[in-house]
C-alpha cells in the first residue's frame, strides 16, 4: 500500500492509462483493489479498466466537470469516516485538465492525507516525444473556445519563450493551429501528437503553417497534444544601444546607479554591464 503520514481516511490520486491498458501500473492495481470507493468521470470507462485489472468493482462515485462541486463535500465525509477513496480520470493524472484538483484541495483543508500513485500523462508524453526543448516548459491545457479570453491566451502563448504544451479536441485542432499561425507566424516549430500509446499513434513534426494545412485536410481522430516551440529570444542590445539609453537616463537627472538599474531592466541586460557603460559615459 502507498505510504502516508496520517491515519484513518486518505484520498489517493491514481494515474491511469491514456490509451494503452498495458500502462496500468501494478501499484495502481493494488490501490484500486483495496480502496473503499473510487471517484471517476465515467463509470463505464472505469468499469472496463477495473475489469481489465481483475478488480471487483468497488463503490464508484461520479466526479466529473458537472458533479465535482456537489460531490466534494460527500467525499470529505467519507474521509472523515476513515475511508480510503481513490480518484481516477478517464485517462492520465486527475487534476490535469480533468477533475480532481478541487477534491485534493478539500481533503487538504480538512486535514486528511493525500497520496499519489503516479501514472501516464499525455502532456508529458507529448513533450518528450516532440524533440523540442523540455528543460523549461509551460502547460496551457485547452485554450478557451472563443471571445476575448481566447485572444488573450493566444497572445500569451505567442510571446512565451518556453516550450508550450496544449491539448485540443480533433474537431477544433485545425482552427487552433490556424489561430496560432496568426499570432506566432507560420514558421514556428510545432509537433502534433495524437492517439499517444494507442495502436494508431501518430506524431507530426514541422512548422505551424504546415500543421494547419495538414489538419485542414483531415480531422485526425483521437485527443491531440500540441507541442509548440517557444518564442525566439529577442536579440540582446549592443553597447551602442545601451550607451544611448544610459545617456538619456542620465540626462533625466538619474544617478549612475539608478540609470544603470533602469536601463538594465528596460533592455533585459545585466546591471553590471549597464553600470560599467554608465561609468565610461561620465
Amino acid at each position: 500500500m502507498p505510504g502516508g503520514s496520517g491515519t484513518g481516511g486518505a484520498l489517493v490520486i491514481v494515474g491511469t492509462p491514456i490509451g494503452n491498458l498495458g500502462d496500468l501500473a501494478p501499484r495502481a492495481v493494488e490501490v484500486l483493489g483495496a480502496v473503499d470507493a473510487i471517484c471517476c468521470e465515467d463509470t463505464r470507462r472505469t468499469g472496463r479498466l477495473l475489469q481489465h485489472a481483475g478488480i471487483a468493482k468497488p463503490r464508484l462515485i461520479v466526479v466529473n466537470e458537472h458533479t465535482e462541486v456537489a460531490q466534494t463535500a460527500h467525499v470529505v465525509k467519507l474521509l472523515d469516516a476513515g475511508q480510503r477513496v481513490a480518484v481516477v480520470s478517464d485517462g492520465g493524472m486527475p487534476g490535469i485538465s480533468d477533475p480532481g484538483e478541487r477534491l485534493v484541495r478539500a481533503a487538504v483543508d480538512a486535514g486528511h492525507v493525500v497520496e499519489v500513485v503516479p501514472g501516464p500523462s499525455a502532456a508529458i508524453a507529448g513533450l518528450v516525444v516532440s524533440g523540442l526543448p523540455a528543460g523549461r516548459f509551460v502547460f496551457e491545457g485547452f485554450l478557451p473556445r472563443k471571445g476575448s479570453a481566447r485572444g488573450e491566451r493566444l497572445a500569451a502563448v505567442a510571446s512565451e519563450h518556453r516550450t508550450v504544451v496544449l491539448y485540443e479536441a480533433p474537431h477544433r485542432v485545425a482552427r487552433t493551429l490556424t489561430d496560432l499561425v496568426g499570432v506566432c507566424g507560420g514558421d514556428r516549430p510545432v509537433v502534433v501528437a495524437r492517439e499517444i500509446t494507442k495502436l494508431h499513434e501518430e506524431v507530426w513534426r514541422g512548422d505551424l503553417a504546415g500543421a494547419a494545412a495538414w489538419a485542414t485536410d483531415r480531422e485526425p481522430p483521437g485527443e491531440i497534444v500540441l507541442v509548440l516551440a517557444g518564442a525566439p529570444a529577442p536579440p540582446e542590445a549592443d553597447d551602442d544601444a545601451i550607451r544611448a539609453a544610459v545617456v538619456a537616463a542620465l540626462g533625466e537627472g538619474l544617478s549612475v546607479r539608478d540609470a544603470a538599474t533602469s536601463v538594465a531592466t528596460a533592455l533585459g541586460v545585466s546591471r553590471r554591464r549597464t553600470y560599467n557603460i554608465a561609468v565610461e559615459v561620465l
